[in-house]
């Protein structure tokens, strides 16, 4: 890929895990609205950071050649 391509990647990836972390948001917010316990704690959202190749050092090595 060149650096547009993988620019374009990871705006992808980060669209995509944006929705993810609203819909696990909103689930929260119901289960908080219903006295339950919360789905989603801070681990399953940095989780999804880490599935989706959001962190740090992923997005900077992919333009480290």
């Amino acid at each position: 890929m060149n650096e547009n391509q993988e620019a374009a990647y990871i705006m992808g990836m980060a669209v995509g895990g944006l929705i993810e972390a609203l819909g696990m948001m909103s689930d929260n917010m119901q289960r908080q609205y219903k006295g339950e316990a919360m789905a989603y704690d801070e681990k399953a959202f940095y989780k999804l950071m880490e599935d989706r190749g959001l962190h740090h050092n992923a997005i900077v090595g992919l333009f480290r050649k």
